[in-house]
């Protein structure tokens, strides 16, 4: 796929809009499933690029959400954490220009496939707002819930076709180094739930760690009405924190 455009959304997000026929074949409303990115060196063209991705070694690769989808047009909107330079992805981001190429393949599944929860509990950090965005965006308008979003700064707000009957709420976590605790503090706090639940919450693992304890241990919600996912761990690169992932899993 080429990239057709891109814009600093927000001061530590960028949305870069990416081109290609294929895109027109996927199915409409699968906003918020996840991909593999797969992203050239710097400088490198676009054959020897096209050639690595079929001939190996892999490139750089790491995992993304579809915030939105135009079908028709063949174009996708991948929001960055602006990161700097540090990682290959942002720092892909960051250079990228109209014309150049990336990879693409997935998608995943859809994280909430159906919506039929009497109360909805969001929460993410700066990596998951794509997800969460996209859930709250596809949920039916009369939707009942509350939505704990932790940006970097006040100016990292977008404006998001929420239901009215969720509560959003925007947290300020101005160190991406320290653990996101906010939104596991208000949920700690919330009235005990009632009716059916169904959450979307993902974002860096000692936040996960403590909200799936507190979501599903503690209060019962079942698994199945629960995703809860971390994306990233402090201190870990993707791959590192993917060997993690399994470890944990394997270990139950």
């Amino acid at each position: 796929m080429h990239v057709k455009d891109k814009n600093w959304i927000t001061p530590n997000m960028i949305r870069v809009t990416c081109v290609a026929d294929w895109v027109r074949t996927l199915e409409p409303g699968i906003e918020g499933a996840h991909f593999k990115l797969f992203v050239p060196k710097p400088d490198q063209d676009e054959a020897s690029f096209v050639a690595q991705l079929a001939d190996g070694p892999r490139p750089d690769v790491r995992t993304y959400t579809i915030r939105h989808l135009r079908c028709e047009a063949g174009e996708m909107d991948i929001d960055f954490v602006d990161h700097g330079d540090a990682g290959p992805a942002s720092a892909w981001a960051r250079r990228c220009a109209a014309g150049d190429v990336a990879g693409f393949a997935g998608p995943g599944p859809v994280k909430l496939k159906a919506f039929y929860a009497d109360t909805y509990i969001i929460a993410a950090d700066m990596s998951a707002i794509p997800v969460a965005a996209a859930t709250l965006e596809a949920m039916p308008r009369d939707a009942k819930g509350v939505a704990y979003l932790e940006i970097t700064s006040a100016d990292d707000r977008q404006s998001l076709n929420a239901p009215d009957g969720v509560d959003l709420h925007w947290l300020i976590h101005s160190d991406p180094h320290q653990p996101a605790t906010q939104s596991v503090a208000h949920i700690g706090t919330l009235p005990d739930f009632t009716g059916s639940i169904q959450t979307c919450i993902a974002g860096e693992s000692s936040m996960i760690k403590a909200l799936r304890a507190e979501i599903i241990n503690k209060r019962g919600v079942p698994k199945q009405d629960a995703y809860i996912s971390g994306y990233w761990k402090i201190g870990l690169v993707e791959d590192e924190h993917q060997q993690v992932k399994r470890a944990e899993a394997a270990t139950g």
